[in-house]
This record gives C-alpha cells, structure tokens and sequence, in this order.
C-alpha cells in the first residue's frame, strides 16, 4: 500500500546549486585562508600554526597591524605577550627595514618593563645595527642608555645618551638622560644644561626639576637649587591631588595628599627604578632614568 503522505511531499528545487567556490559557504576565515583538510578549524593552535613563518608568505602579514597589536599588550602590561609579539613582527618585516627596527626597539622596552635588561639591550642592540640615524634611532640610543644603567654599566650608559642626543638634539626625554648620568660622573654644571634643555623641550615634570634641583646643589648653587626644589614639590603635589580627584571625582581637602607618589618623570612607557636620594631636611623622591615608551605608544 502506497503511504499517503508520498503525495504531499514537497519537490526540492532541481537545480544546478552554487559553484564549490561561493564565498559565503567556504569553511576558511577570509583573513587566515587556512586548508580544512589540514587544519582543524576548532583547534586553538590553529592561529599559531598558521602565523608560523615557514607556513606563511612574508607578505601575506601585515606588519604594521602586528605591531599594533604589540603595543595594545603593552598598553595593558601584558609584557610576555608583546616581546613575542614585535618578536614575530621583526621576523616577518621586510629585513633591515624602518618596520623591523621600530619591532626591535618595541621588544627592547617590553623586556625592559619586565626587567630583562640583558635582552632588552640586545633588542636596542640591533634595532641601530639595522639604521643608527634613522627616525627610531634616538629612542633605541636612549632606551639603551637606560637599560645599560640598570645593568649597571654606567659609563657606556653615557656614551649612548651622548649619542641619543647628537642623534635628535630635539629629544627632551635624551637631554634628561644625559644630565642624569653627568651627575653620576660628578659633572653637575653640565648636567644644570641638560636639564635646561629638556625642560625646554617640553620635558616639565617633577623628577626632570628633582634632578636639576639635585645637580645645582652639587654645583654649589643652593638657593637656586632650594627654588628648584620647591616647585619640583609643588608640581608632584599638584599631580597626587589631581590624581585623587580622577580616582574619587572630588578635590582632597586642605593639607590631604594622595596617596602612591608618581614615578619621577610620569613618562608614558617609564621603566621601573630609582635610586636612593641624597640626604637632607626634605624627603627625596627616587631617583630614576628615563626609558623612552614604545614606539607609537
């Protein structure tokens, strides 16, 4: 007996159907294009599979984006993540080129927020090996002067410091690096004219006057150093207050301080440090070199 339902069924469209290639049916993301028959696409190692240099045409990668998105884990202190990020963003640019030293100097300052002084100077190293007159030269003289400091290598600190700012007389945070490391050599009226210039520049912060405060004292300059020192004071109190303000939506009261004192010099990208200050009636500030932030950070 026939089942009476075979007459209501309903009769599927015959036709031709779409090409294999229609876009919208295809299983590959348009940006990776991987092979399903050779990448299982839930698989979470996929992306690194396929970023994998010797899987992927060096021109399939967009370096610039890359390095963007370096500088977002920067922005969110995931360090790891960056160093192997410009890492990979060097390893894919085209080689000794403006985008690969901008990656290196990128991963110098990443390993230098994670206190690998060792690599971040090799990073530094090469990103001059690559271009020493180049527009990301002075940042990797001075992020080299800084990470040689912290190593404790202080006099080849200097000599890049020197170079940073023959590199790009124009660079505030390099001019504050110099003075910096002329006091440690007890040449402090040298110093006073780095300072100078970097304030100049623009460089207006609290430490950069702490320092030139601390260098016209050695200079033998005390009541300008007092003066000095004064509004080195008054600017770091007038951050603290409006860093309160930010956190809590109103001004602290008369006398009433923030708490957690900003670095010395408050630079975007600023590396951890200081050093012990000199004594004396007024609490001192640690004391800091300056390591420039990422590019384009």
């Amino acid at each position: 007996m026939t089942d009476e339902r075979d007459g209501d069924r309903h009769e599927f469209s015959a036709g031709q159907g779409v090409d294999a290639d229609y876009e919208e049916f295809t299983l590959d993301p348009e940006e990776i294009d991987a092979d399903p028959n050779t990448v299982d696409p839930v698989d979470s190692r996929v992306l690194t599979d396929i970023m994998d240099k010797r899987n992927v045409e060096s021109d399939a990668i967009d370096v610039e984006r890359l390095i963007d998105v370096g500088l977002s884990y920067m922005g969110i202190n995931r360090f790891e993540e960056a160093t192997e990020t410009f890492e990979r963003a060097a390893s894919f640019a085209e080689e000794d080129s403006l985008e690969a030293q901008e990656a290196w100097v990128n991963k110098g300052a990443a390993h230098a927020e994670l206190e690998e002084y060792d690599r971040a100077i090799g990073a530094y190293e090469e990103a001059l090996r690559i271009d020493d007159d180049s527009e990301h030269a002075a940042t990797a003289e001075t992020n080299l002067a800084y990470a040689l400091w912290e190593s404790g290598r202080g006099e080849q600190a200097l000599e890049h410091a020197e170079r940073a700012v023959e590199t790009d007389p124009r660079f505030a945070e390099a001019w504050y690096n110099r003075g910096f490391l002329l006091v440690e050599r007890g040449l402090a009226e040298d110093a006073v004219t780095c300072f100078d210039n970097a304030v100049r520049l623009g460089y207006r912060s609290a430490g950069v006057l702490e320092e030139k405060a601390r260098a016209l004292e050695e200079a033998g300059e005390h009541e300008q150093a007092e003066e000095v020192a004064d509004r080195a004071e008054e600017i770091r109190r007038e951050a603290e207050e409006q860093m309160v303000e930010e956190q809590t939506g109103q001004a602290p009261g008369p006398g009433g301080q923030a708490g957690g004192r900003p670095g010395a010099g408050g630079q975007p990208g600023g590396q951890p440090g200081g050093r012990g200050g000199r004594g004396g009636g007024r609490e001192e500030p640690e004391r800091e070199l300056q390591g420039e932030g990422p590019e384009g950070f």
